[in-house]
């Protein structure tokens, strides 16, 4: 049982479906992970943490592979279960 109501892909309106359509698109993968579910109930949050990550995320002097990778690395040094 969730702690609060996250908007689902089907249920995305506005902004929501906008970010949610970029992250789909941008991922290359057919859902919306839960990590930006759990935002979507600050439809400017969402969108605001979503344009951060990708302007960080973009290549650059690392290519988009590397920098997943450290991001993956630094999640599992800190322990992090998501």
């Amino acid at each position: 049982m969730a702690l609060y109501r996250t908007v689902s892909e089907k249920e995305a309106t506005g902004k929501v479906k906008k970010v949610y359509r970029d992250i789909m698109a941008t991922k290359k993968i057919g859902f919306v992970p839960n990590f930006w579910k759990a935002l979507s109930i600050n439809p400017d949050h969402l969108e605001a943490t979503w344009q951060k990550l990708k302007a960080i995320m973009k290549p650059g002097k690392l290519d988009l592979r590397t920098k997943e990778i450290i991001a993956l690395a630094v999640s599992i040094a800190n322990n992090c279960e998501y």
